[in-house]
């Protein structure tokens, strides 16, 4: 079973899907690939497979990727040997993608359930300036994507509001996932 769990920058996803694991230890993460440089508080293999611009093009030709996108100048896409062990299994994976990886992979794998963090514009913007991770360029990138987004979210399986808290947003998404292995 694959749960495609995506949101728009600053949205929550990571401290979301953290927190699920606490209480699902056995679902498994796929680490996506990226090409964008690594932040202090990440780590390589674990938050993402961070790799050159030429290593992931090479993957691509290779058609190793799911999915891949480019998103504020930089490459991510998910591979295939993340993915695959779990396509003929009883066992969970949650992916970590952007909005339009999401609903690639939802066209590709037509039980994946999507889900897709909502959160007001405002918010977002404000807390990506809060995070202070990016440059003013960065949060222009990310502000304006942001929209764009916000207008596929009728695309998802479920659409989880974490305008009104992070404990509610996990509470939800936790019992969309009991739905699905109970």
């Amino acid at each position: 079973m694959l749960f495609v769990i995506c949101a728009s920058s600053g949205a929550g996803k990571t401290t979301i899907i953290r927190e699920l694991f606490k209480r699902f230890p056995a679902i498994s993460f796929s680490v996506s690939a990226t090409t964008r440089n690594k932040r202090p508080n990440e780590t390589d293999g674990k938050d993402y497979h961070f790799i050159s611009i030429e290593e992931f093009n090479a993957k691509k030709a290779n058609n190793e990727f799911i999915e891949t996108e480019e998103v504020h100048g930089n490459f991510y896409g998910t591979l295939k040997r993340e993915v695959e062990p779990f396509l003929n299994s009883k066992d969970i994976m949650i992916l970590d993608v952007d909005v339009k990886g999401a609903l690639n992979i939802k066209d590709l794998y037509k039980e994946a359930v999507t889900v897709f963090i909502d959160v007001p514009y405002e918010v977002l913007v404000s807390r990506l300036k809060r995070r202070n991770t990016e440059t003013e360029a960065e949060i222009e990138k990310r502000s304006s994507r942001i929209k764009m987004e916000a207008e596929l979210k009728h695309r998802f399986d479920y659409i989880v509001d974490n305008s009104a808290g992070i404990d509610k947003a996990v509470s939800e998404t936790e019992k969309i996932i009991n739905k699905y292995i109970a």
